[in-house]
């Protein structure tokens, strides 16, 4: 199932865009991931391996992102799913991404993460050499496994925070850990110069998003469920707090019934600071272009509104002052033409 049966328009496909809700390992697409099988022994057919990619509900997403991990075992893994993912970067016009690594899954399936950083780090380097993209990245901690384990996540981010890490985030299930519990992870990493990022508002309450300002998240990811509460919008709004929304993504995982009921236009509408992302492109049919495409054609955005939602996607970013900078005279002078 595609975003959307209507392709991308040349104005979307070539409009410089940056991504900042992106996972790495939910961008594998079924091609790498066949090879990577290969490449361990484990000569599964096209349609045996498609079969990774099917799930009927968030928690059904959640297993089968899992499974599709377990096909990441070298540090020479890591380096063609970041080189292919940047590859496919270029593809959409996508001038900057900030993407997250599951670092929480690698402790949880005990693996060596230095070797896995550096090839994390030499697929980025050569991406950013053939494909002149940059790209930062975003430690994830899985918010079910724990404070502790969080810890040792944001501890990595740390370490390797001179090393193209930017910030840290919590993803998975909302619902069994709300963000109160990692007001103390979240004081180091922010004391330590890193950049705080939270998903609320996915499958948990508005309370969740709330929660994650209060962990001082500088941009929340998703935030569907703030459209339920008045005053949380008015704060989104006032403090203009990057929301990251993922359309398709909320429609494939059945937090939106229906791509209509999605408050993206109302968001933009109320003055909310909103960027578009794929969150998981391979696991969800999906391009950012088609993400751009979909609202335009749901929800009327013109090709000002795309516009503006663009240099959004730049604003909200965490690339340093001048190279934001940078990005946003590229960007202005690119959509003057």
């Amino acid at each position: 199932m595609n975003a959307t049966d209507h392709p991308p328009n040349a104005f979307i496909r070539t409009l410089p865009k940056a991504e900042l809700h992106l996972h790495l390992e939910g961008a594998i697409e079924l091609a790498t991931l066949q090879e990577l099988r290969e490449r361990h022994g484990d000569h599964a057919t096209a349609a045996e391996a498609e079969q990774l990619y099917l799930y009927q509900d968030f928690p059904g997403f959640l297993l089968a992102f899992k499974n599709i991990t377990e096909h990441l075992r070298t540090p020479e893994d890591y380096e063609l799913i970041t080189y292919r993912l940047m590859e496919r970067l270029k593809e959409e016009s996508i001038l900057h991404a900030e993407v997250y690594i599951s670092v929480g899954v690698c402790l949880w399936r005990k693996q060596d993460f230095a070797p896995i950083f550096e090839g994390l780090d030499r697929g980025r380097a050569r991406g950013a050499r053939d494909f002149g993209i940059s790209l930062l990245w975003i430690f994830d901690a899985v918010r079910q496994f724990g404070v502790e384990e969080a810890q040792k996540v944001f501890e990595l981010a740390v370490r390797y925070r001179d090393r193209s890490v930017v910030g840290v985030g919590i993803g998975g299930d909302e619902l069994k850990a709300p963000p109160e519990l990692f007001r103390s992870v979240y004081g180091y990493a922010e004391d330590n110069g890193l950049r705080l990022t939270a998903h609320a508002g996915e499958t948990g309450p508005a309370e969740s998003i709330w929660g994650a300002l209060n962990l001082r998240a500088e941009r929340i990811g998703h935030g569907v469920t703030a459209a339920q509460d008045p005053d949380l919008i008015e704060e989104l709004a006032y403090r203009q707090i990057p929301v990251e929304l993922c359309l398709t993504s909320n429609l494939r995982t059945g937090v939106c019934k229906a791509i209509a009921e999605h408050p993206a236009k109302s968001y933009f509408d109320q003055g909310i600071m909103i960027t578009l992302n794929t969150d998981d492109p391979a696991m969800f049919g999906t391009s950012l272009s088609r993400e751009y495409q979909l609202a335009q054609d749901t929800f009327a955005f013109t090709d000002e509104h795309l516009r503006e939602l663009a240099r959004n996607s730049f604003e909200a970013s965490f690339l340093p002052a001048e190279k934001k900078l940078e990005f946003l005279n590229l960007f202005d002078a690119a959509a003057a033409r």
